[in-house]
């Protein structure tokens, strides 16, 4: 399988994309789905969130201090 950026990848592997998608390949072709949880229910107008590209993970905290982090009681994905 080629993935979006061109790379080869061999049948039955695994492997997580830039993009935090993890993805797979088989010989009936290539799937990818993302690997990450989305936060959908906050106090937006106080919060928000931040997506940490090493870890694929989001964190939801106050607008004007980022050390302080904000409840979520819904996500997504």
């Amino acid at each position: 399988c080629h993935d979006l950026n061109g790379k080869l990848h061999e049948f039955d592997s695994t492997w997580r994309d830039a993009q935090c998608n993890d993805c797979s390949c088989s010989r009936s072709g290539m799937r990818c789905c993302t690997s990450f949880i989305t936060p959908s229910d906050y106090d937006e107008e106080k919060c928000v969130s931040i997506f940490n590209k090493e870890t694929c993970t989001y964190k939801v905290v106050e607008k004007n201090d980022h050390s302080k982090e904000c409840p979520v009681h819904a996500w997504v994905g």
